[in-house]
């Protein structure tokens, strides 16, 4: 007996289809046009080949933002993973006040990301922000327009305060999706803390904790609008990371094929390092199951 196939449904999935290759694909084949090409005004283009990935990867402009960027994003993952698995272990399990820190840790995730900015742009400076000011009465010189160091640690504490919270969220949920018969058979076994931690937590957690970490390393990996709204890229080009280099490429500079090429680049290594994330992930789930 033949099983009838019905092949309306594609219908209610062809809106969605023409949405995606409005949104993503037919911009993103602009781009790949971009970047083989070359122009002289009035709309006349001419192919290049791949010139232009040749420029961006033998740039050492490229290679230093690139460096920044490694730096800061492993800087970010090491603070804000193991702060937020120790928030995370630290709080109430049940009750009023484990709602109240869940809506209190949530609230930073609620700022927009161009208002973070703002606010520790204000919060840090010596006339009227109170981190500035509290540091210039006591006689400590800060100034993170002026000073490269100041600026790293700014920006760093800034994403710290901002995105610390969704590890703590995917931390907690991670712990609440212990059955408490590990709890009980550790208490028996006169189990110490580290033991748990060690020997059920952590492996407990560590779906969640790899999400965590994919997620904070795309969003640090491409982080423009906090670090531009604080320091400008600067001093000088401190903290102009791989995102702000682009966008200066393009809009500051208008040189669409060689940004065109650098953005496809900056695609590919972002996708290949969550596709080993993912990886990861994966082998991990199959060694559980």
């Amino acid at each position: 007996m033949k099983k009838t196939v019905n092949q309306k449904a594609w219908f209610l999935v062809l809106p969605v289809l023409l949405l995606v290759g409005f949104s993503a694909v037919i911009p993103l084949m602009t781009v790949v046009n971009y970047s083989i090409q070359d122009t002289f005004g009035n709309n006349q283009f001419f192919p290049v080949g791949l010139e232009w990935f040749e420029e961006i990867l033998n740039s050492q402009r490229i290679h230093d933002a690139l460096g920044r960027q490694i730096l800061f994003t492993s800087i970010i993952l090491l603070i804000e993973i193991p702060l937020g698995i120790f928030i995370a272990l630290h709080m109430p399990k049940k009750g009023f006040w484990a709602s109240a820190c869940l809506i209190l840790v949530a609230l930073p995730l609620l700022v927009p990301w161009n208002v973070v900015g703002t606010i520790w742009q204000i919060f840090g400076r010596s006339d009227i922000g109170l981190l500035g000011y509290t540091l210039a009465s006591m006689g400590i010189e800060y100034n993170y327009t002026q000073n490269v160091l100041d600026a790293w640690i700014t920006i760093i504490v800034m994403d710290v305060w901002h995105w610390t919270s969704l590890v703590v969220l995917l931390c907690y949920a991670g712990l609440q999706s212990i059955p408490s018969a590990y709890y009980q058979a550790a208490k028996i076994d006169q189990a110490s803390n580290w033991s748990i931690f060690r020997y059920i937590q952590l492996p407990k957690m560590m779906g969640v904790l790899l999400i965590a970490t994919l997620l904070r390393f795309m969003d640090s990996f491409m982080i423009y609008t906090e670090p531009m709204v604080v320091t400008g890229g600067g001093p000088g080009n401190a903290t102009t990371f791989l995102s702000i280099d682009l966008v200066k490429m393009a809009i500051g500079q208008f040189d669409l094929g060689p940004a065109a090429a650098f953005s496809l680049i900056y695609f590919l290594v972002i996708l290949l390092c969550s596709w080993a994330f993912f990886t990861i992930m994966t082998n991990i789930d199959k060694k559980e199951a």
